[in-house]
Formats: structure tokens, C-alpha cells, sequence
């Protein structure tokens, strides 16, 4: 019962009319990227996960994935293969990688728009092909000819899958932890041991090879994280000349048992002394690694904008139906028996809710993705590297801010239905189950905002968020004005003028002592994003006033931005306040006092 439509209508609008790809595309001469070529990659985008993917959400986490422990092999849920090679035989699986290696070439920004799409229809099903798109950038990035000839190709065409094995048993995200050990081999190759855990697809039915990448360590490697390597380990073996031979010592020794995504297989492997070829230099392994790392963070981030807009068309669709009282002011709908919940101001506090963080949530998420268009095409080196910088700096906040967004979106749409959302036929306690790991995988939220706050604005001397308030001074003041954006122009200065403020105070407490970093991290996380969202708002409104949309159109985009403006942007004076509030409170117990 639980159902997704793509907005085709507000992907264009963030796409076309607020963030002007067309005239990028443009400029990078991504000559393929035509409007009908856009748009018709987006219409059919919309088919395949409408019709192939979202049918299957519900009955893929009723089923699960199957785990056979004689053999190790893992079996998803019925249809899953099948819609795999649909989505291969349509090309989805290459669409923006490079055509040299046999993908469509298509812009990254179009792509964050596909994978919504896909997350939003069914997202277990979209964690199998996520980590490909990961590997085929470390190896494009990183990789010898030879591997990128072998392995790329093949991952590119959806042939293959590819994973990331970074985690194990005895250490999370501290990776200069790990155990893996990697003894070289007469043939150059490597012999890898050990175990890691939280394997995303680490093995399934849909795909003959699996390509993992996984982080071990040389013989002589220096402790710590600077004695990380990075290895490919394909799960059958495979020769320099790309020939495929026996099964490679590497076997899945169990599937995680989940509160969510009970489709996509999460799961335990054993490499015992399995053939691996090193990418990148030894002891080199971070800098391959956060290469899949950052593509990672920023395709979790766009499902959490996947899980927002589908809880919301449910709880929008639910609230416009179900009949509950009259409203407090009278009747709205006096030929009805009692008037639709959606007439009641608390239920429109959380359905605006979820639209003012959905909508303005995805063009944070696309321009994220321009951003990777402007370092993958663009020909001037300044004009690059300026991206890098702003991109570095936004990815923190679309992987946190839109997965806890979606923590908060789909419990709120749940909320919407009352008793009916507690009850599993309807899908939307399931949204709220999914919605919990996107918080947790690929770096938790205290990990992205100690990224945000201690590399990103103090080791880096905050370049990205430098180029991000400029944006919204040059904004402020072409609109400053437009009589449509008057009651927003000035409390957004004024927001950018504090997060400025706020950094230096961080700062200048930081330089004192270290863990003023910590205390202040996942607040300024939450203000930053906050603040970026609000702007996004008010380029919303502008884009609206300015393009073709219609009056109901335009009517949505500013009373939205006013809901925003008036009780969401709020949230940031709490943050604030936290953030001047320092450690003491946090640190004042010792630990060992905790349960006194």
C-alpha cells in the first residue's frame, strides 16, 4: 500500500530552472547532454523505478535476503536479479562513467538525479549497484592501465559489482586499526588475510564476479593509518590479461540480521590469503580509499532525500484522504462527514516539514553533484580546484544533514498516519527502519561534522565555506530588490554574517583546547546546513518567479520558503546556543561517575 511517484515536475524545476545545468553542461562541452537527451533519460529513469523497483519495497523486506552457510553464497529477494538485469540491459549502470570504458559519459548532476530516483523506489535494492560507482572512481582515479582495462570495463557494463572493505570486527572507523595483512606474492600479486564486517553486497546472485576493494596492510607498513594499502580482490580470479580463472580464497561467513534493509545483504568476509592486486602506492591506501569514500557520502546523502520525498507523497496522499474531526475553525469540507487531517495545523506542520526539507534538500544534493561535473569536465585548472574546495566542504553536510533530515521526514510521515503507520501493510514503518541506517554507514553524523569542523574549516582554513558565503552575498545583493524575496534576503545575510561569527569563536576556543572542536562539531554541522538550505530556498523562490512555472507552482515554492524561514531556520538559535554554551557540560562527569 505503500507508493512512489518520481516529481519529475520538481526535478526539472531544481535541474533546469534554479540551477541552470543546461548552460553548464554547456560550458564544459558536454555535448551529449542535451535537453531531449536530459529529458528523456529522466522520463525513462522514472519508468524503470516506478514500475521495476518500487513494487518490489515492500515484499523485498518482508522476504530478505538468504544466506546459506555450506556454501556462502547469498540469494536476494525474489525479483531483485531480475530488475538487475533490466537495469543493466538499459544502460543504468554506466550512465556517467566514462565512455572510453564503455559508460554513457553523462553528467554526474543528471546521475545524483537518477539514483534519487532509484533510492526513493527501493532502497536495498539501490545499495547493490552504490558502491560500484565507488570503485570504478578509485580505480579510474588511482588504478594502473592494466586494472582499469580489466576490472572497469566490466563493473561499468554491470557485469561485475564492486565493494568497499574498509570495516573490522575489532575497530569501526578507526582504521589505523585494522589487521588485514597483505603478503606479496613471486607474481606480483598479493595474498590477502582477514576479516571485515558491514560489507554492502559483499555477495549476491546478481552478478558472476564481485570486485572488492579492501584496505590491508604491507608486511613492513608503518602503524596507524599510514600504513594502510589499498588492494582489488575480485571474488573469482583474474589475470592481468583479464582472463577469469578459479575461485579466488575470499567467502561470505554470514549476512548481518538489520533493523532496516533487510534486502540488501550486509555482510561478514573472509579473506583467507585471497589474490589481490595493490591500487595506488603502498601505504597509500587513504587517498584511494576516501576517493570512494566522498562518492560514497554523497550517494547515502541523496538517499536520504529518496526516503524524505517518498514518506512525504504518502503522508501527503494519506492526509488529503483520511477524514478526523473538523477543523478548529469550522468546517472545511461540510459535505463530508468529518473534514481530511490535512486541514489540521499539526498535520501540515509535519507534511511542510518534509517538503521544505525534501525539496530544498535536493537542490543542495544536485548542486553537490554540479560541483563534480565542473572537477570531472572542466578545463580550467582554477575553476577546478575552487570546486574541489566547495565540494570538499558541502559533502559533510549533504551525507548528515539529509540522513538525519530523512530520520526526522519519515518518523513525521509515519506520525501522519496515526496507528496506520505503526502497521507494517501500509510501508511507512518501514521508510522509518530504513531511513535509521543512512545515519550510521559511510561515517556516522559525529564523523561528518568532525570532518566539516576540524579538517574542512580549521586544517583547511574553511576555503570551501568561504566560496559558499560569497554565494550568498552576491546573492543577497542581485535580489535585494526583487520584491518576492524581500522578507528573506535580510534574515539570510543575517544567518551567513553569525555563521561566520560562530566559526571564528570556535576557532579562536579551539586553538585552547582541542576539544572545543568536538562540543561544537555536530551543532555547527546542523547550523551550516540550516543555512544552506535557506538559501537554496530563496533561490527556489527566484527560480519559480523567473521561469515559466504556474501560479499554483510558484504559490507552493514561497509559502514553503516562508514555513522554512519562520519555523524551521529557527532551529538554528538552539545550535547556536549550544555551540557558545563549550564543553564544560559535556565533560564535567567523569566518565566513570556516569552511573552515579
Amino acid at each position: 500500500m505503500n507508493h512512489y511517484t518520481v516529481p519529475l515536475r520538481d526535478i526539472r524545476f531544481a535541474l533546469f530552472d534554479v540551477l541552470d545545468v543546461e548552460s553548464l553542461y554547456a560550458r564544459l562541452g558536454l555535448d551529449a547532454a542535451q535537453r531531449d537527451v536530459l529529458d528523456a533519460v529522466l522520463d525513462e529513469g522514472a519508468k524503470f523505478t516506478e514500475t521495476v523497483l518500487a513494487p518490489l519495497y515492500q515484499s523485498g523486506d518482508a522476504e530478505g535476503c538468504h544466506f546459506d552457510p555450506d556454501t556462502g553464497a547469498v540469494t536476494a529477494p525474489k525479483g531483485f536479479k531480475r530488475a538487475y538485469e533490466q537495469y543493466v540491459d538499459a544502460g543504468w549502470a554506466g550512465i556517467t562513467a566514462p565512455e572510453a570504458y564503455g559508460g554513457q559519459g553523462l553528467p554526474d548532476s543528471l546521475g545524483i538525479a537518477l539514483k534519487e530516483m532509484i533510492d526513493a523506489a527501493n532502497l536495498s535494492w539501490g545499495n547493490y549497484p552504490l558502491l560500484s560507482h565507488g570503485a570504478t572512481e578509485a580505480l579510474r582515479h588511482h588504478g594502473e592501465d592494466w586494472q582499469r582495462e580489466v576490472f572497469l570495463r566490466p563493473i561499468v557494463e554491470g557485469r561485475w559489482t564492486g565493494t568497499m572493505c574498509l570495516t573490522e570486527p575489532h575497530c569501526g572507523s578507526d582504521l589505523g586499526l585494522l589487521r588485514t595483512r597483505a603478503e606479496p606474492q613471486p607474481d606480483g600479486s598479493y595474498a590477502i588475510t582477514g576479516t571485515k564486517i558491514f560489507i554492502t553486497g559483499g555477495e549476491h546472485d546478481f552478478t558472476d564476479n564481485i570486485v572488492h576493494l579492501v584496505l590491508a596492510r604491507l608486511p613492513d607498513a608503518p602503524a596507524g593509518t599510514k600504513g594502510i594499502s589499498l588492494f582489488i580482490v575480485p571474488k573469482m580470479k583474474v589475470a592481468k590479461d583479464g582472463s577469469v580463472g578459479e575461485r579466488n580464497a575470499v567467502r561470505c561467513g554470514s549476512i548481518e540480521h538489520k533493523m532496516g534493509i533487510h534486502a540488501s545483504a550486509t555482510c561478514v568476509m573472509n579473506f583467507d590469503g585471497a589474490q589481490g592486486w595493490l591500487i595506488g602506492q603502498p601505504n597509500k591506501g587513504l587517498n584511494a580509499m576516501f576517493t570512494m569514500m566522498n562518492t560514497a557520502r554523497l550517494a547515502v546523502g541523496v538517499q536520504g532525500l529518496g526516503l524524505i520525498d517518498r514518506a512525504f507523497q504518502n503522508a501527503l496522499r494519506y492526509a488529503r484522504e483520511r477524514l478526523q474531526m473538523r477543523a478548529l475553525s469550522g468546517a472545511k469540507f461540510p459535505d463530508l462527514p468529518a473534514d481530511p487531517i490535512i486541514v489540521h495545523p499539526d498535520v501540515r506542520r509535519m507534511l511542510l516539514t518534509c517538503k521544505a526539507l525534501g525539496e530544498g534538500g535536493r537542490l543542495l544534493a544536485y548542486h553537490a553533484g554540479t560541483l563534480v561535473d565542473v572537477i570531472e569536465h572542466g578545463t580550467d585548472a582554477d575553476e577546478r580546484r575552487r570546486a574541489d574546495e566547495l565540494l570538499s566542504f558541502l559533502t559533510p553536510i549533504v551525507k548528515a544533514c539529509l540522513t538525519e533530515w530523512s530520520v526526522e521526514c519519515t518518523y513525521h510521515a509515519l506520525q501522519v498516519f496515526g496507528g496506520h503507520g505503526y502497521v507494517r501493510e501500509w510501508g511507512m514503518e518501514q521508510l522509518a527502519r530504513d531511513a535509521r541506517i543512512t545515519t550510521i554507514y559511510e561515517g556516522t553524523t559525529g564523523i561528518q561534522a568532525l570532518d566539516l569542523l576540524g579538517r574542512k574549516i580549521l586544517q583547511q582554513q574553511g576555503a570551501g565555506m568561504r566560496q559558499f558565503l560569497s554565494m550568498i552575498e552576491s546573492f543577497c545583493r542581485e535580489q535585494q530588490h526583487n520584491p518576492a524575496l524581500a522578507e528573506f534576503i535580510l534574515p539570510l545575510a543575517e544567518k551567513a554574517r553569525e555563521w561566520g561569527e560562530l566559526t571564528l569563536h570556535i576557532g579562536k576556543r579551539a586553538s585552547a583546547d582541542a576539544d572545543e572542536i568536538g562540543a561544537a562539531a555536530v551543532d555547527y554541522l546542523f547550523y551550516s546546513g540550516y543555512v544552506a538550505l535557506a538559501y537554496w530556498w530563496a533561490r527556489a523562490v527566484a527560480g519559480a518567479e523567473a521561469g515559466n512555472a504556474g501560479d499554483a507552482f510558484k504559490l507552493a515554492k514561497r509559502e514553503t520558503t516562508r514555513f522554512y524561514f519562520q519555523r524551521i531556520l529557527p532551529r538554528t538559535l538552539a545550535h547556536a546556543a549550544a555551540i557558545r554554551a563549550g564543553k564544560d557540560s559535556l565533560l564535567g562527569i567523569p566518565a566513570e561517575a556516569f552511573d552515579a
